[in-house]
């Protein structure tokens, strides 16, 4: 039998990070969505077990225009946000879920093995959100697009972001994907008029789709162009070619609802 892991439950920021240091051996548990699962069926055996219910890591700020969301805040404390975050996070699974999953899990969620996991990657990547985190080397902010890319390593303290003027957000919703989101597409456009769109369910996590924003005022060359940018691939709720006959479709209807929430 594996020796019990070490409990660490800090009561601030500073004690969660120094708790977490570079992050060997830790396993983080915030809301448990997705770790308790995964120790249930003996997927996951952590040396260190880093709880982050007490740590002061939830909340929602807003200063002038930029609003700060910690790692610990649960989804459904979200769902009222605008478009794309708060209809993303209340499409994510049910009440239950939402009441107890954290925006922090959510966005360091690795792929899932029968579904895809992440949401909220896409609305964040749509909105242009920085991360801060702190691990090996320190604290640092940095874009989110960069931070997906090594988040294995990285304890998430918030995420940032500037109001967007206009957002949209559209999921593919069909009765056997039960509470899961098989693809979706977040869209905001900035106060400057820059447009940026983004996809969960296309890939291993949340990606922007360059292609199609080059291309967002004309919604259906932007649907096409959105498939140079991802991978999409076969899981249980749907096939790569699925996804990727639906893709254009969702584009299209992200960026028309943009246009009209502009």
């Amino acid at each position: 039998m594996a020796p019990a892991p070490e409990v660490l439950s800090p009561t601030s920021p500073a004690e969660a990070a120094q708790a977490f240091g570079d992050g060997t051996g830790v396993t983080v548990v915030a809301g448990g969505t997705i770790v308790l699962p995964e120790l249930t069926y003996g997927r996951l055996r952590p040396e260190k077990a880093l709880l982050l219910s007490r740590a002061g890591l939830s909340g929602v700020s807003v200063d002038g225009p930029t609003t700060t969301i910690g790692a610990a805040t649960p989804l459904a404390d979200l769902t009222g946000l605008p478009a794309p975050l708060g209809p993303c996070t209340a499409n994510v699974a049910d009440l239950e879920i939402r009441g107890q999953a954290t925006l922090g899990g959510n966005v360091c969620a690795g792929g899932g093995a029968d579904a895809p996991r992440g949401d909220v990657q896409g609305a964040l990547l749509a909105l242009g959100a920085t991360a801060r985190s702190t691990g090996a080397g320190g604290e640092k902010t940095e874009p989110l697009e960069a931070f997906l890319d090594h988040r294995d390593g990285r304890l998430l303290l918030d995420v940032s972001f500037e109001q967007p003027a206009a957002g949209a957000f559209v999921a593919l919703d069909r009765p056997h994907t039960h509470d899961y989101t098989a693809l979706a597409v977040s869209a905001a456009r900035a106060t400057d008029g820059t447009v940026r769109v983004a996809a969960t369910g296309a890939g291993s996590h949340g990606q922007r789709l360059p292609s199609a924003e080059a291309k967002a005022n004309d919604p259906a060359a932007a649907g096409e162009a959105a498939l140079a940018d991802v991978s999409p691939h076969d899981d249980a709720l749907a096939s790569a070619w699925y996804r990727s006959k639906t893709l254009p479709v969702l584009v299209r209807r992200a960026l028309a609802e943009l246009k009209e929430a502009s």
